[in-house]
C-alpha cells in the first residue's frame, strides 16, 4: 500500500473537491491508502454526501489553515497544527509516503524542506511538473520553488529530472536541454552561461544544448532546466494559451451552421487532441530531492486534478525516486 496524505483544507475549492478527488482515485487504484488532514468536521460533512468515510480513507484532524497571502516561514512556525504542517510531518515521521497539496505554495516549499527533510547531496529542492508536447510531456524544472538558483544548483535539477524521467517516465537515457533565449552556447543571461559549460560536463546526463521556448511544445528536450522565474512563466504561459486556444476553437465552431457540422464531424480526433494537451492530466508538481515525496497542485485545482495528483504518487514511490535521487547526488559539494 501507498499511504498518500492529502491536505483537505488546501485550495480554492477545498475541502469538496479534496474529498471528491481521493474518492475518486481510492476507486480507480485499490494499492493506496489516503488520509485527508484538516478540520475534521467540515471533512467529515463533505464525506457524508458520498456515503461517509469509506475503506482507506482515514481523517488526521488539523484546526489551522495556512493562507495564500500568509509569509511562508511565519506560517510554518506559527500554524503547528495547520493541515499542511501535519501533512508534512507525516511524511517526516513516515507515516506517510507522500504529501499532497493544493495549498499555499511559499508554505509547502519552505515546509516541505524544513519539515519532510532534503537527501544528501541536494540543495535547493525544485518544482517540477510535467507539460504537454506533441512528443508527449517534458519535465520543466524548476517552475517556481528557487528563483535566485546558481549554477550548481541547474546541474542537481538536471540529474533530479533525468532520474525522474528515466524511472518515473520510463525513457531510457532522457534528453536534458536549458531553457535559453537562442540556441547557440554563448547566448544567455549570466547564469546560464556560467551553468552551459558545467552542465555540457555533467556524466550521467544526455545534455543537447540550448532550448528556446518555441521549441518546447514540439518536445525539443524530455528535461527542461531554467530557474524557476522563468520556469514558472513559461508553466502560466503554456496553460493559458492552451485554454484560450480550446475556447476559441470551440467559438468558431460554433458560430455557424457548417461550423457546427464540421465540428461534430472532427469531435473525436478533437477530443484525444485536448486531452493529449489537457495539464489535468498530468497531477501536480513534485518537489524533488526531499526524504518523502511532496506534491503541489493548482491552487484552483479540480476533483480530476486532485486524483490524478494523488495517483502520480504511486509510481514516485514504486520507483524509489527519492533514493535514486540521493543515490545519484550524494557526496556532491
Amino acid at each position: 500500500m501507498v499511504r498518500i496524505a492529502l491536505d483537505g483544507m488546501g485550495g480554492d475549492n477545498a475541502p469538496s473537491c479534496m474529498v471528491e478527488g481521493a474518492l475518486d482515485a481510492l476507486s480507480k487504484n485499490k494499492d493506496i491508502q489516503i488520509t485527508l488532514v484538516g478540520v475534521e468536521e467540515k471533512l467529515q460533512e463533505e464525506l457524508k454526501k458520498h456515503g461517509g468515510v469509506p475503506e482507506r480513507l482515514s481523517i488526521v484532524p488539523a484546526t489551522e489553515v495556512i493562507e495564500t497571502a500568509e509569509p511562508p516561514v511565519e506560517a510554518i512556525r506559527h500554524k503547528k497544527n495547520s493541515s499542511i504542517v501535519v501533512g508534512l510531518r507525516m511524511v517526516h515521521d513516515l507515516q506517510a509516503d507522500a504529501f499532497v497539496s493544493c495549498g499555499s505554495t511559499g508554505a509547502l516549499l519552505v515546509g516541505g524542506q524544513l519539515l519532510a527533510g532534503r537527501v544528501r547531496g541536494v540543495r535547493r529542492a525544485p518544482l517540477a511538473p510535467l507539460i504537454p508536447t506533441v512528443k508527449g510531456v517534458s519535465l520543466l524544472i524548476d517552475c517556481g520553488a528557487n528563483v535566485d538558483a546558481k549554477a550548481q544548483d541547474l546541474v542537481s535539477f538536471a540529474q533530479m529530472g533525468s532520474v525522474y524521467m528515466e524511472n518515473a517516465m520510463g525513457i531510457q537515457e532522457p534528453s536534458v536541454g536549458i531553457v535559453n533565449i537562442g540556441a547557440e552556447e554563448e547566448k544567455g543571461n549570466a547564469l546560464v552561461k556560467e551553468a552551459f559549460p558545467l552542465l555540457k560536463a555533467c556524466p550521467g546526463i544526455r545534455f543537447v544544448g540550448s532550448v528556446e521556448a518555441r521549441d518546447i511544445p514540439y518536445g525539443a528536450a524530455d528535461v527542461l532546466v531554467t530557474e524557476a522565474f522563468v520556469g514558472n512563466i513559461i508553466l502560466k504561459l503554456y496553460e493559458g494559451v492552451g485554454t484560450a486556444l480550446i475556447k476559441e476553437i470551440k467559438k468558431a465552431m460554433m458560430s455557424s451552421f457548417t461550423g457546427k457540422i464540421g465540428g461534430m464531424l472532427a469531435k473525436p480526433s478533437l477530443k484525444g487532441v485536448v486531452r493529449k494537451f489537457d495539464s489535468s492530466e498530468y497531477g501536480g508538481a513534485p518537489l524533488l530531492g526531499l526524504r518523502g515525496l511532496v506534491v503541489k497542485a493548482h491552487g484552483s485545482s479540480t476533483a480530476k486534478e486532485v486524483s490524478n495528483a494523488i495517483l502520480q504518487c504511486i509510481t514516485f514511490k514504486e520507483q524509489n525516486i527519492a533514493e535514486m535521487i540521493e543515490e545519484r547526488l550524494a557526496g556532491q559539494p
